[in-house]
């Protein structure tokens, strides 16, 4: 229980400081410490971050820092983006979800190390630069797909998105993200929630209370700690993090699929001897 406290407190100060990684937390978090299904914990940490991400916006949105066209042109194609993806997600193997959610981990933080002295920059010197309207709505159409597949609420993709691709100020990109994630989550849940009910399973509504109502509190003190702490240094802390989730992730899911792929291969084997050979007689010419 106290892992799961824990685990609460930093999703809601990872939402309210960076608009993202709640969802990259999340997962791991109910997947290894919790001990919940895969699938199971994908739709309950788009719940939690839904909730979260939304009242984490609220104060950004009473700022002015939430970039209302970037919500409708890069959140509403996300929304069908994560529909898909959901979809997808549902039909695939569990394994093979948490592999490609360690990539995606593992490149999110490539970008985010990458580009955190462009972002600090875009912040304290650039003006306001919206991407094209055509542009924005492609990206998150994608970043919705791969989200949704994944089961995050993106915003470890969505910020760099809206900072390096949309030119967006760092805060009113955090703002943004955090809206988006609200809107798109909801559309997941409700996609891998039917999914669940469907073949005889649910999400866990305690943990998911839980959750949320600790989160709630860590993102507000986040949203202040974010006001007080330089962004660039944030982004870099919080790449390394992703890297060390992220390996974790594919390293031990890859390895049990591997594993399987192992077995799979030597059970064809057997079955072809015996198949072959049925009285299980071996001659010796």
């Amino acid at each position: 229980m106290m892992l799961l406290v824990l685990g609460a407190v930093i999703i809601g100060l990872t939402l309210g400081m960076l608009g993202s990684g709640g969802s990259a937390i999340t997962v791991p978090i109910l997947v290894y410490l919790v001990g919940h299904g895969a699938k199971e914990s994908i739709a309950e940490s788009m719940a939690i971050v839904g909730v979260i991400s939304a009242v984490a916006a609220i104060p950004y949105a009473r700022a002015k820092q939430v970039d209302w066209r970037s919500v409708i042109c890069f959140g509403l194609p996300a929304m069908l983006g994560t529909f898909i993806g959901a979809w997808l997600g549902g039909a695939a193997a569990a394994s093979l979800q948490l592999v490609v959610f360690g990539v995606v981990l593992l490149v999110a933080a490539a970008v985010m190390l990458r580009k955190a002295k462009a972002e600090s920059a875009a912040e304290t010197t650039e003006p306001l630069r919206r991407a094209p309207v055509g542009k924005a709505v492609v990206e998150g159409m994608l970043v919705g797909t791969l989200t949704g597949f994944v089961g995050v609420g993106g915003g470890f993709l969505i910020v760099p998105a809206l900072v390096v691709l949309g030119g967006l100020p760092m805060r009113l990109a955090i703002g943004t993200s955090l809206t988006i994630i609200a809107i798109k989550s909801a559309v997941g849940f409700l996609k891998y929630e039917h999914y669940l009910l469907t073949h005889g399973s649910s999400v866990d509504v305690a943990t998911i209370l839980v959750v949320v109502l600790i989160g709630i509190v860590g993102s507000l003190i986040g949203r202040s700690i974010n006001q007080r702490l330089d962004q660039r240094a944030l982004k870099q802390v919080f790449a390394v993090f992703l890297v060390l989730i992220g390996a974790f992730i594919v390293i031990h899911e890859g390895s049990k699929m591997f594993g399987r792929s192992v077995e799979r291969i030597e059970a064809a084997a057997r079955f072809k001897i015996v198949t072959s050979n049925p009285q299980g007689v071996f001659r010796c010419d």
